[in-house]
């Protein structure tokens, strides 16, 4: 079974880090305002965009089944904090946008496919993560 790598290495400069990922390499900081140097994206922003690349790939592979032209899809995935009686929690919002029309029907069918994205599943808690310190 195949195995998917992401090797992250902090730098000695606070919060940058690069990681590895087949043949890529990206950088990761936090912004000034949080102490890093803003040389990157933060973790976070990384997840969002990691949600918002598999739910449109997801949705393009899912149209191409059925040969329904999207056109350019779009999805920005927002961070948001609701207070409620057990604190600050976290929310995760997508904003799913065809350039194309789009039918009632297909609109209902390609939110259900949103969700089946892997990486939605693994935020939903779907995947456990099993941590070791070497």
């Amino acid at each position: 079974m195949a195995t998917t790598v992401s090797k992250v290495t902090l730098s000695n400069r606070d919060y940058l880090a690069e990681s590895k990922m087949r043949n890529h390499f990206v950088v990761i900081d936090e912004p000034t305002n949080k102490g890093g140097d803003d040389n990157g994206p933060t973790p976070v922003e990384y997840l969002l965009t990691a949600i918002g690349g598999c739910v449109s790939i997801t949705l393009r592979m899912y149209a191409k089944h059925k040969g329904w032209d999207l056109g350019k899809i779009t999805v920005n995935v927002y961070q948001k904090e609701k207070l409620t009686s057990e604190g600050v929690q976290k929310i995760l919002e997508e904003e799913i946008s065809f350039e194309k029309e789009v039918t009632d029907k297909q609109r209902k069918r390609l939110l259900e496919i949103a969700g089946k994205c892997p990486v939605a599943k693994m935020v939903k808690g779907e995947t456990p993560i099993i941590s070791k310190i070497k």
